[in-house]
């Protein structure tokens, strides 16, 4: 099993880990990988990490505004970082894989009056009962059924829709309105449907824990119509709306189709002692991705470049990968690390993520290895966690810890077992946030607006290459290219 060295920065490290939380002055003694990793972040620009982005970005607007996997967006994508690293010297592995392309196109509409488009996997999602998930579109009047719409009872206790005599009096196109509760979503629609219903939208309950999105499952055999899912308030908007005339459309795709991993590494260094510097790709299929992950994608292939160019001898063999099919589920780096034989995932001494490095609204996140705020990364993690501190400090800058919680491609990497790392291998990163909120002594520390999410285009078509702060790119990219200096001349990096 793979552990931290026992004492990386002795007695210093108390001191400085003070002086992180607290935001003040960093110490005057130099610490000596700080030093050394001068020249190569100074080399490791901005303007060069933004020009890659650029590159995205426009691959984005050539191919649909979006550069998700199994996209031509994402061919392009991957194309782009095979030339630019061959450009640079690297030899490169295209690794390939298929997966199951969704692409969601179905729509809840209300159209009059105070015309309001709800968000799909937002507001709405289309049914996925067992039986089949029936595809159209239907535009009627909106009539509600036997709604509670200040539900104070125990949850499950809705009858709406449950009994043919909810629909009495149901006037044959309309769309139903009905609620969660008491018997199985199959039921609710079909009675909608055998009632002359043109369309049936589900809407949440509304008791605690009962106001989100739930998949619709179960069978519905003879569903021929529309049916879709609405969290609780959008489902009370549309019932407080009098008179509405709503449309819903159900309307996907799945197919197999194939997408990849793009590998490249240094051809010195230990092979048995691998550092893997990862980032994922693809974007959202709503937008261009330019943050997320346009920013880790250039930010490495900018560090990558600047190894090479800089003739970079590593005790360390370091090998950077570009993942495909992140916002599929961590499919790449799932698919990169279920085909390692056990010998090469004890060959990893550890795996450093860089996930969204650009938020206008950022915050310097670093994963949380020793789990001092939460959930601990797998041994060695900590010693990850303490050279980004002793960075961050250097410069004087804060930082917060970020949880290990799986959502992104460092998941695989310290999920995954082998003789060499039964607790799963070290790893440890950046992030500037996404869809979480700024709080105000956020705000205080880190600049911005309190209140408001970190990325306001998190996962939206406006996350494009002005989506961006360079203050917290330019700072994140340096500890980046810091931290792949350091552990690429580590001895023993993590010791085992």
């Amino acid at each position: 099993m793979r552990v931290r060295l026992s004492a990386v920065l002795g007695g210093a490290l108390i001191a400085l880990l003070t002086i992180v939380s607290a935001g003040t002055s960093a110490p005057s003694q130099a610490d000596p990988e700080i030093e050394q990793s001068k020249g190569f972040r100074k080399a490791v620009t901005l303007a060069g990490v933004r020009a890659h982005q650029q590159a995205l970005q426009t691959i984005a607007n050539d191919n649909g505004g979006t550069r998700a996997s199994g996209t031509p967006g994402y061919a392009a994508s991957a194309n782009y970082v095979v030339s630019t690293l061959q450009s640079a010297g690297y030899a490169t592995t295209t690794q390939q894989f298929s997966f199951t392309y969704t692409e969601e196109n179905s729509e809840l509409v209300r159209i009059s009056p105070n015309a309001r488009t709800f968000v799909n996997e937002t507001d709405f999602l289309r049914n996925r009962f067992d039986s089949g998930t029936p595809e159209g579109t239907w535009t009627g009047s909106l009539v509600n059924v036997d709604l509670v719409l200040n539900p104070s009872g125990p949850a499950n206790t809705s009858t709406s829709g449950c009994d043919a005599v909810d629909f009495a009096g149901f006037p044959a196109g309309a769309v139903a309105l009905v609620q969660r509760g008491t018997c199985g979503f199959n039921v609710k629609v079909l009675n909608a449907q055998a009632a002359g219903a043109g369309a049936v939208i589900v809407m949440n309950e509304g008791q605690p824990g009962r106001t989100g999105l739930v998949g619709m499952i179960g069978d519905a055999t003879g569903l021929t119509i529309p049916a879709v899912f609405a969290t609780f308030d959008a489902g009370l908007n549309l019932a407080n709306t009098a008179s509405s005339v709503v449309k819903v459309t159900v309307d996907f795709l799945a197919e197999t189709r194939t997408t990849s991993n793009v590998i490249a590494e240094t051809a010195a260094g230990d092979p048995n002692n691998v550092v893997v510097v990862g980032a994922h790709l693809d974007s959202v299929k709503a937008g261009p991705g330019i943050n997320d992950n346009g920013s880790g994608s250039a930010a490495i292939l900018e560090i990558a470049e600047t190894y090479a160019s800089q003739e970079r001898t590593p005790r360390n063999k370091v090998r950077f990968i570009w993942f495909g099919a992140e916002e599929s589920g961590l499919l790449g780096s799932d698919h990169y690390v279920d085909n390692l034989s056990n010998a090469q995932k004890d060959s990893i001494a550890l795996m450093l993520n860089f996930d969204m490095l650009g938020s206008p609204n950022f915050v310097r996140f670093v994963y949380d290895g020793d789990g001092s705020s939460g959930t601990a990364g797998p041994p060695g993690s900590d010693a990850i966690e303490e050279v980004f501190e002793t960075y961050f400090a250097s410069q004087d800058l804060a930082i917060a810890p970020t949880a290990f919680d799986g959502r992104s491609d460092y998941g695989p990497f310290i999920g995954t077992t082998s003789p060499g790392h039964e607790d799963g291998i070290p790893a440890g990163g950046l992030f500037s946030g996404a869809e979480g909120i700024k709080t105000a002594a956020q705000a205080v520390t880190y600049g911005g607006t309190a209140g408001q999410q970190y990325d306001p285009c998190y996962h939206q078509a406006c996350d494009t290459f002005a989506n961006n702060s360079d203050t917290g790119l330019d700072q994140l990219t340096d500890a980046a290219a810091h931290a792949v200096l350091t552990w690429s001349k580590r001895k023993d990096p993590i010791a085992q």
